[in-house]
């Protein structure tokens, strides 16, 4: 290998290592204006969101999509489409989301 092939691997590798942690994410996308991770705020408490889809094999598809395409409940308020966030970073924010436990 030469050295500009082994700078490009070390460039990629670096990339992938870098991937952001799932609060910062929520942080990023601004998902703590209307949700917290264990107080109701406009949106669902997300300790909350957890407690309603443990135990289903499809949630972290289910709640990605919902995260990308939005989502409309019973109430005045609704989840808005976030296109921006990526399949992978909604994955990781779900991930997080449904390891919450109630205090």
């Amino acid at each position: 290998m030469n050295l500009v092939s082994l700078a490009l691997i070390a460039s990629v590798a670096a990339g992938v290592a870098q991937a952001e942690p799932p609060r910062v994410l929520l942080e990023k996308y601004r998902c703590y204006l209307c949700h917290a991770d264990h107080e109701v705020k406009t949106g669902p408490a997300y300790v909350d969101v957890a407690a309603r889809y443990r135990g289903n094999s499809r949630a972290v598809a289910i709640l990605a999509a919902t995260v990308r395409k939005g989502a409309r409940g019973s109430g005045p308020w609704h989840m808005p489409p976030h296109p921006e966030v990526s399949d992978a970073d909604a994955k990781t924010m779900v991930r997080y989301i449904l390891s919450l436990q109630k205090k």
